[in-house]
């Protein structure tokens, strides 16, 4: 692909992408001996979703969209320098395309200088990168209000049952994800959103470094011993947060554990919610935004120029819905959707759980 396709590509009139509604567009057949090269820069693997959703459904889609495509593929094991390092290395080898899901949003933005310098286009995954030209994501900013919404809801609830002492409101602390990466700021902003004006104080808020469960466990282990008794509420930015903060008021000793949100829908998260651990999670449909990404990069590898659904600080972008998952949904949202089967939830150790929430029957 030549650089002057690749700013007709930019500059071309708009038109529809059919893969944000979740909707394939027909079979291609092979273009050519070798229609071209895509990368994909994935950010780390500690997240679940990345290795197990986002690769293999990308991949996936090109091959079948493409099938006489290349991707290229690298994770990045959330070290910024790292990612860098693949991005120049994809753009010595040919790549056409870029599809990066950044470390640090503002390191990234030196990739997307370099790419587009030599007439590569960026398509920014998932996190926001300032020049890129494509973004697609989810919207952030609903996602932490759904989150923020659903734990004010569960707070004010448990407070109602059972008050929390003469002259003290509920007490909550946010877990923020990573200062580097421009959705935890929106998280952020769409859970104080939701807890403003409300019945209740926030104790304290951390922003954890590079998403670690293992940091938000060390923190929330501290706003324990600093908060004792105080502690009715957890806003944890993802499933894994949650994951650490959990353990954190288990080794405290804290039962039942105050609502803690999540976000992702990772099968451990849906298991802790059918336990009753987690409060609930939102579930975002990574393998459709994969599948929307993917199309994306496909289309502007032929100098076709996709429609976007909503423009941020000047980039194109393509937003999809989340959804909030809490135990009564599990059954519609995460098995019937196919996002993890009532095998993979209900193992063992979750069957009892399994049968009150209604995924299994009792055995006679």
């Amino acid at each position: 692909m030549t650089a002057a396709r690749v700013r007709r590509a930019v500059a071309a009139a708009v038109v529809t992408l059919l893969a944000l509604a979740g909707c394939a567009a027909p079979e291609e057949a092979p273009a050519g001996p070798s229609e071209g090269t895509i990368g994909l820069l994935l950010p780390e693997a500690k997240t679940a979703r990345y290795e197990t959703t986002d690769r293999p459904t990308f991949v996936g889609v090109v091959e079948r969209r493409c099938p006489t495509c290349e991707v290229l593929y690298a994770n990045a094991a959330q070290d910024a320098a790292n990612q860098q390092q693949q991005a120049e290395s994809m753009l010595a080898r040919g790549a056409d395309v870029l599809v990066l899901d950044a470390v640090d949003a503002v390191a990234a933005v030196s990739i997307v200088a370099e790419a587009q310098r030599l007439g590569v286009p960026v398509i920014a995954y998932d996190r926001f990168v300032d020049g890129a030209n494509y973004y697609v994501s989810f919207d952030n900013e609903l996602i932490g209000y759904l989150m923020g919404e659903a734990l004010v809801g569960a707070v004010l609830d448990r407070a109602e049952q059972d008050p929390p002492g003469e002259g003290r409101r509920p007490g909550v602390l946010l877990v923020q994800g990573s200062p580097t990466d421009p959705n935890a700021a929106e998280l952020a902003a769409g859970a104080h959103r939701a807890l403003e004006g409300e019945d209740i104080d926030v104790l304290a808020e951390y922003d954890t470094p590079d998403w670690s469960p293992d940091k938000a466990t060390e923190w929330v282990e501290g706003q324990l011993t600093q908060y004792p008794g105080r502690v009715d509420g957890v806003f944890a930015a993802s499933d894994s947060i949650a994951g650490g903060a959990i353990a954190a008021m288990k080794a405290a000793g804290l039962d039942p554990v105050p609502p803690t949100t999540g976000q992702d829908g990772e099968l451990a998260a849906v298991q802790r919610i059918v336990s009753g651990d987690q409060y609930m999670t939102v579930y975002k449909a990574t393998a459709q935004q994969a599948r929307t990404a993917a199309e994306l990069a496909v289309r502007v590898l032929r100098g076709e120029d996709p429609r976007a659904t909503a423009v941020i600080d000047g980039v194109p972008s393509l937003l999809l819905a989340p959804r909030a998952v809490g135990v009564d949904d599990v059954q519609r949202v995460v098995v019937d959707g196919g996002v993890h089967s009532v095998d993979e939830i209900c193992t063992p150790y979750y069957v009892d759980a399994c049968v009150e929430a209604g995924l299994l029957e009792a055995a006679p």
